[in-house]
């Protein structure tokens, strides 16, 4: 019987046992059960796949409300050197108090770990109820920056010695007149850089190939932020054009438009599809919105600011059936730490209900095997429970907008994939 092990790198490469120990947070609210439900599909999945050879270890670290009340820390420093030891991780939501209390746990877990890419795969299960005519259109893959932007938590209240700090530097620049209320304003700074750009656009584009994606295309708005959402722009081109031959970017676009005519440069960007390069451009983030409803065949990859990337990932979603069954991870392609994560709330009215559903939660460990190289895995999860949601077994939250729906519980709906599971060939 093979010993549990921890995940290591090795020539760059995350090395992972036959037994990995993978820790997991199961968080506030409903988190507890819907881990318990998504642990039980996991392992059930694990074993349909490949028996007795390989299994997780499952390690539980503690965070969010559980945490503090039996250790006074809503992060205690034990799991924070956990995650880092074992490099991947799951989690179930937590708790993050809106205005006051403590800052979110979640960006402190991807700010601590350096995890600056936020990937959230977008797609539709055939069934799922959704609010849009053509949500099977969807199938969008989002990079968003997951360490700079306003979630640097740089915030200063109106009043305070940090805000007039501010007023005096803006003063100082000839900018104060840009503040409509200046001595009753409170301030944010909103730090994007090269570096943090570069490395999330190169990620980006390398899942890109890897997964023979047509499209990448940066999100920003530089119209109007043009020093920091442009200067993401710019530098994004800068990384795309690092790719040399691989890529086909608007600036290549618009310098063979420029000295040969449109019909030219048409013609380059065809015969660069037909080359299986991936087509790089942009779209202001408003825009991005319009045509993601409107035609959202047009996008495949996207990458994006840490705020644009919360209102996008929050929003695809929807088309495709909520958050409650979209997933979610932080990754640092670098260190090859990764942390995978239920992307919706802890909804503390239904805690302890059984009723809600653990899909996105699910999905979020498709994601975890499918890093660890366990493919078979991540595609039986997923297939369950596109067939689950096909024959219309489901939790409340789709029974509801589905008539004929057979209503299950979460620990009831982790059963019947369960059993799928066990009937798959």
């Amino acid at each position: 019987m093979n010993k549990p092990e921890k995940l290591s790198v090795a020539a760059g490469q995350l090395q992972v046992p036959a037994v990995p120990i993978i820790p997991f947070i199961a968080g506030d609210g409903i988190g507890p059960e819907i881990w318990q439900a998504a642990r039980q599909v996991f392992d059930a999945a694990v074993k349909r796949v490949y028996g007795n050879e390989r299994r997780v270890e499952w390690k539980q670290e503690l965070a969010g409300q559980v945490a503090y009340e039996q250790t006074g820390s809503w992060l205690p420093a034990e799991t924070l050197q956990a995650l880092r030891t074992y490099l991947v991780a799951i989690k179930g939501p937590l708790t993050t108090p809106v205005g006051e209390g403590h800052r979110s746990i979640n960006v402190t877990l991807r700010q601590q770990l350096d995890l600056f890419a936020c990937v959230r795969p977008v797609r539709y299960f055939a069934g799922t109820p959704s609010p849009v005519k053509h949500p099977e259109r969807v199938d969008i893959t989002v990079f968003r920056e997951n360490t700079e932007d306003i979630y640097a938590g740089i915030d200063f209240a109106a009043h305070t010695s940090g805000a007039q700090a501010l007023l005096t530097l803006l003063q100082a620049q000839q900018q104060a007149d840009k503040v409509r209320f200046p001595q009753t304003a409170a301030f944010a700074l909103k730090p994007i850089s090269s570096e943090g750009s570069k490395r999330i656009v190169t990620a980006a584009l390398e899942y890109a190939l890897a997964q023979g994606k047509q499209t990448v295309t940066l999100v920003h708005k530089g119209n109007i932020m043009k020093k920091t959402e442009g200067g993401f722009k710019q530098w994004g081109y800068e990384a795309a054009a690092a790719f040399g031959e691989q890529v086909f970017t608007t600036p290549e676009y618009e310098q063979i438009r420029q000295q040969h005519g449109a019909a030219a440069a048409q013609v380059a960007q065809q015969e660069a599809v037909r080359a299986g390069k991936v087509i790089v451009n942009d779209i202001i983030a408003d825009n991005f919105f319009q045509q993601a409803l409107l035609q959202p065949e047009k996008f495949s990859v996207v990458v994006t600011t840490n705020l644009n990337g919360d209102y996008i990932s929050d929003a695809l979603a929807a088309q495709v059936g909520g958050i409650g069954i979209s997933p979610g991870a932080n990754i640092n392609y670098q260190t090859k730490r990764a942390l995978f994560e239920a992307t919706h709330g802890t909804a503390p009215q239904f805690a302890g209900q059984n009723k809600l559903n653990p899909t996105s939660l699910i999905l979020s460990g498709a994601m975890l095997f499918e890093y660890l190289g366990w493919t078979p895995v991540a595609e039986l999860l997923r297939s369950s429970i596109g067939q689950a949601i096909a024959q219309q077994h489901v939790t409340m939250d789709f029974a509801r907008a589905l008539p004929a729906a057979v209503e299950l519980s979460t620990s009831g709906f982790a059963a019947y994939l369960t059993e799928l599971i066990a009937q798959s060939k």
